[in-house]
Protein backbone atom coordinates (compact mmCIF):
# COMPACT_ATOMS: atom_id res chain seq x y z
CA UNK A 1 0.00 0.00 0.00
CA UNK A 2 1.23 3.57 -0.68
CA UNK A 3 2.14 5.38 2.28
CA UNK A 4 3.27 9.36 2.01
CA UNK A 5 4.37 11.45 5.06
CA UNK A 6 3.06 13.95 7.83
CA UNK A 7 4.65 17.36 7.05
CA UNK A 8 7.32 18.26 9.45
CA UNK A 9 6.45 19.72 12.83
CA UNK A 10 9.20 22.65 12.87
CA UNK A 11 10.10 26.16 12.85
CA UNK A 12 12.74 28.63 12.68
CA UNK A 13 13.68 27.74 16.20
CA UNK A 14 14.10 24.77 16.06
CA UNK A 15 17.81 22.95 17.05
CA UNK A 16 17.15 19.34 16.90
CA UNK A 17 15.23 17.37 14.51
CA UNK A 18 14.04 13.99 14.80
CA UNK A 19 14.03 11.52 12.43
CA UNK A 20 11.63 8.43 12.24
CA UNK A 21 11.42 6.55 9.04
CA UNK A 22 7.90 6.39 8.00
CA UNK A 23 4.53 7.11 10.42
CA UNK A 24 2.85 3.84 10.81
CA UNK A 25 -0.93 3.45 9.53
CA UNK A 26 -2.35 4.61 12.68
CA UNK A 27 -0.32 8.31 12.87
CA UNK A 28 -0.82 8.62 9.18
CA UNK A 29 -4.68 7.51 9.76
CA UNK A 30 -4.58 10.03 13.05
CA UNK A 31 -2.32 13.16 10.91
CA UNK A 32 0.00 12.83 14.16
CA UNK A 33 3.38 12.04 14.97
CA UNK A 34 3.83 8.94 16.89
CA UNK A 35 0.13 8.36 17.34
CA UNK A 36 -0.20 4.65 18.42
CA UNK A 37 -0.48 4.56 21.71
CA UNK A 38 1.68 1.10 21.76
CA UNK A 39 4.71 3.43 20.96
CA UNK A 40 6.49 4.50 23.42
CA UNK A 41 7.99 7.92 21.71
CA UNK A 42 5.64 10.76 23.78
CA UNK A 43 6.56 8.88 27.17
CA UNK A 44 10.07 8.80 26.70
CA UNK A 45 10.57 12.35 25.30
CA UNK A 46 8.62 13.72 28.52
CA UNK A 47 10.32 11.05 30.65
CA UNK A 48 14.22 12.23 29.75
CA UNK A 49 12.82 16.23 30.33
CA UNK A 50 11.23 15.55 33.57
CA UNK A 51 8.20 16.99 32.20
CA UNK A 52 4.15 15.39 32.94
CA UNK A 53 3.31 13.48 30.16
CA UNK A 54 0.27 14.53 28.30
CA UNK A 55 -2.17 13.12 25.54
CA UNK A 56 -2.86 15.97 23.71
CA UNK A 57 -1.27 16.25 20.63
CA UNK A 58 -1.53 20.08 20.87
CA UNK A 59 0.55 19.67 24.26
CA UNK A 60 2.86 18.06 22.73
CA UNK A 61 3.14 19.95 20.05
CA UNK A 62 3.93 22.77 22.11
CA UNK A 63 6.28 20.61 24.20
CA UNK A 64 8.52 20.11 20.81
CA UNK A 65 8.50 23.86 20.31
CA UNK A 66 9.41 24.81 24.13
CA UNK A 67 12.54 22.27 23.53
CA UNK A 68 13.46 23.22 20.27
CA UNK A 69 12.84 20.04 18.82
CA UNK A 70 11.73 19.33 15.11
CA UNK A 71 10.04 15.56 13.77
CA UNK A 72 10.11 14.58 10.26
CA UNK A 73 10.42 11.25 8.63
CA UNK A 74 13.73 10.20 6.50
CA UNK A 75 11.10 9.07 3.38
CA UNK A 76 8.79 11.20 2.13
CA UNK A 77 6.75 8.02 0.51
CA UNK A 78 6.63 4.12 0.03
CA UNK A 79 5.11 0.99 -0.66
CA UNK A 80 4.57 -0.19 2.71
CA UNK A 81 2.00 -3.16 3.96
CA UNK A 82 1.14 -2.48 7.36
CA UNK A 83 3.58 -0.78 9.53
CA UNK A 84 6.92 -2.62 9.84
CA UNK A 85 9.93 -0.98 8.58
CA UNK A 86 11.21 -4.14 7.01
CA UNK A 87 8.03 -4.10 4.86
CA UNK A 88 9.50 -0.95 3.00
CA UNK A 89 10.12 -0.65 -0.89
CA UNK A 90 9.78 1.93 -3.62
CA UNK A 91 10.94 4.68 -1.14
CA UNK A 92 11.16 8.32 -2.27
CA UNK A 93 13.62 10.51 0.36
CA UNK A 94 12.28 13.69 1.81
CA UNK A 95 13.96 16.69 0.61
CA UNK A 96 16.89 17.21 3.28
CA UNK A 97 19.25 19.64 1.15
CA UNK A 98 16.24 22.64 0.99
CA UNK A 99 15.04 21.77 4.35
CA UNK A 100 18.73 22.08 5.88
CA UNK A 101 18.47 25.53 3.94
CA UNK A 102 14.88 26.57 5.15
CA UNK A 103 15.96 25.36 9.04
CA UNK A 104 19.71 26.16 9.48
CA UNK A 105 19.83 26.22 13.07
CA UNK A 106 19.21 22.32 13.33
CA UNK A 107 22.75 20.92 14.26
CA UNK A 108 21.97 17.77 15.64
CA UNK A 109 20.14 14.47 14.14
CA UNK A 110 18.33 12.13 16.39
CA UNK A 111 17.34 8.83 14.44
CA UNK A 112 14.45 7.26 16.20
CA UNK A 113 15.61 3.93 15.26
CA UNK A 114 18.30 2.13 13.21
CA UNK A 115 15.92 1.75 10.29
CA UNK A 116 15.75 5.33 10.15
CA UNK A 117 19.47 5.91 10.16
CA UNK A 118 19.68 3.34 7.29
CA UNK A 119 17.09 4.83 4.79
CA UNK A 120 18.71 8.36 5.46
CA UNK A 121 22.53 7.15 4.69
CA UNK A 122 21.81 5.24 2.19
CA UNK A 123 20.77 8.27 -0.32
CA UNK A 124 22.38 10.99 2.03
CA UNK A 125 25.93 11.95 3.11
CA UNK A 126 26.14 13.68 6.66
CA UNK A 127 26.53 16.69 6.74
CA UNK A 128 30.19 17.84 8.64
CA UNK A 129 28.80 20.37 10.53
CA UNK A 130 26.29 18.21 11.82
CA UNK A 131 26.16 15.56 14.38
CA UNK A 132 24.31 12.39 14.09
CA UNK A 133 22.93 10.23 16.88
CA UNK A 134 21.24 6.74 16.68
CA UNK A 135 18.84 5.95 19.29
CA UNK A 136 16.42 2.83 20.01
CA UNK A 137 13.09 2.28 18.23
CA UNK A 138 10.49 3.68 20.99
CA UNK A 139 8.47 0.84 19.30
CA UNK A 140 6.22 -1.04 21.75
CA UNK A 141 7.34 -4.14 19.41
CA UNK A 142 11.02 -3.25 19.99
CA UNK A 143 10.61 -5.67 23.37
CA UNK A 144 14.79 -6.25 22.82
CA UNK A 145 14.87 -3.49 25.56
CA UNK A 146 12.50 -2.46 28.67
CA UNK A 147 10.73 1.12 28.72
CA UNK A 148 13.42 2.07 31.05
CA UNK A 149 16.47 1.43 29.11
CA UNK A 150 15.37 3.00 26.45
CA UNK A 151 14.82 6.27 28.39
CA UNK A 152 18.45 5.63 29.96
CA UNK A 153 19.29 6.06 25.74
CA UNK A 154 17.20 8.87 25.15
CA UNK A 155 18.75 10.62 28.11
CA UNK A 156 21.38 12.10 25.41
CA UNK A 157 18.91 14.29 23.52
CA UNK A 158 17.30 16.20 26.83
CA UNK A 159 21.44 16.49 27.76
CA UNK A 160 21.70 17.65 23.87
CA UNK A 161 19.26 20.15 24.28
CA UNK A 162 20.12 21.56 27.42
CA UNK A 163 23.90 22.25 26.52
CA UNK A 164 22.24 24.08 23.25
CA UNK A 165 20.39 26.13 25.75
CA UNK A 166 23.52 27.32 27.87
CA UNK A 167 24.89 28.40 24.60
Amino acid sequence: MYKKALHPLVDHYSRILILGTMPGDQSIAKQQYYGNKGNHFWRILFTVFNENYSESYDDRKTFLKKHKIALWNVLASCIREGSSDSKISNETINDFTNFHIQYPNIKNVFFESKSAAKFYHKYLKPQTDISYHILPSTSGLNTGLSFSQKVEMWTVLAATADALDSV
